[in-house]
C-alpha cells in the first residue's frame, strides 16, 4: 500500500492536493480555498478526511476550513505565526515541528517570503514537498508582508533538497512565469525544451504541476542566479545574488 495524491484545481488557478494513506484510511488535504469541491472529491473517493495542513493564512488557502471541519471534524495543522488570522488550528506549527500522518511522518519548515507566517510541508520519505506559496514552476510567490531576502533564502533551502524530490505548490501560474523566463535567458537550451513540453500540457488541459527540484534549477530564473546570460540581460554582472534575487522579483511584479 502506499500514498495516493489527488489534485485539482479549484477557483480560478488554485490548486487543491489530496493525500491519502491506503494502511491507514488516513486522508490529509493541503490548504483549502473552499469546502464544497474538495467534499465532493472527498466523497467520490469513499475518503474520510482527516488533516488539513495549512501552508499559510491567505484566504484562497483557508477559506474552506471551517466548513471541512464542521463536515469532517478533521485535525487543522498550521503555522503558529498566523494562528489568529487562519482560526480553527488545532495542531500550531513551527520550523521543526513534525506532523504524524498515517504511519509517515512529515518536517514542517518555516519558508517565509511570499508572507511571514509561511511554512512548508517536506515529506521526505516520498520526496514530495507541499511548498504552498513559495515557490511555483519557473517562478516564487509575491511578496506580501515579508521581504526578498526571507524569500530568497526559503528558495535556496528547497534548491538543496534532492534533484528528484516532487514539488506541489498552490497555483497553476506557469504559462506567466514561463513568459519571464525567457525574455530573461532565451538562450537556456533547457528551458527552451521546456517550454515545448508545458506549452503541450495546457493545449491538452494537463495541470504543469507537480514540478522537481531539477527542472526549477534548470529553468526557473529565481534560482538561477548565477546565469551569466540573466546577470547579463539585468546588467548585474558581480552582483551578490540575494541583490540579483531581489531585481528579478521586481521586474516580475511589473512584467
Amino acid at each position: 500500500m502506499s500514498i495516493i495524491i489527488e489534485q485539482f484545481l479549484i477557483g480560478n488557478d488554485n490548486y487543491a492536493v489530496l493525500l491519502h494513506d491506503e494502511a491507514t484510511g488516513k486522508t490529509a488535504s493541503i490548504d483549502a480555498m473552499e469546502a464544497a469541491l474538495i467534499a465532493s472529491v472527498l466523497r467520490a473517493n469513499k475518503w474520510q478526511l482527516t488533516d488539513i495542513l495549512v501552508t499559510h493564512k491567505h484566504i484562497d488557502h483557508v477559506g474552506g476550513i471551517e466548513g471541512l471541519k464542521a463536515q469532517f471534524g478533521c485535525t487543522v495543522h498550521g503555522p503558529v505565526k498566523a494562528a489568529q488570522e487562519i482560526g480553527n488550528l488545532d495542531v500550531l506549527l513551527n520550523e521543526g515541528s513534525q506532523v504524524t500522518f498515517g504511519n509517515y511522518v512529515i518536517d514542517v519548515w518555516e519558508t517565509p517570503g511570499h508572507c511571514a507566517d509561511h511554512i512548508s510541508f517536506v515529506f521526505k520519505s516520498e520526496n514530495i514537498a507541499f511548498v504552498g506559496d513559495t515557490l511555483f514552476p519557473l517562478g516564487c510567490g509575491r511578496i506580501f508582508d515579508s521581504t526578498a531576502e526571507y524569500l530568497y533564502t526559503s528558495l535556496q533551502r528547497f534548491s538543496a533538497l534532492p534533484d528528484e524530490m516532487q514539488l506541489y505548490c498552490g497555483h497553476e501560474y506557469t504559462i506567466g512565469n514561463l513568459e519571464f523566463a525567457l525574455s530573461l535567458e532565451p538562450g537556456n537550451k533547457a528551458l527552451q525544451k521546456r517550454e515545448l513540453i508545458i506549452r503541450e500540457l495546457v493545449s491538452q488541459n494537463r495541470t504543469t504541476v507537480p514540478t522537481t527540484v531539477r527542472q526549477e534549477k534548470e529553468t526557473n530564473p529565481f534560482l538561477r542566479l548565477d546565469s551569466k546570460e540573466i546577470l547579463k540581460n539585468i546588467d548585474m554582472d558581480g552582483a551578490e545574488p540575494v541583490k540579483v534575487f531581489t531585481e528579478i522579483r521586481s521586474r516580475k511584479n511589473k512584467f
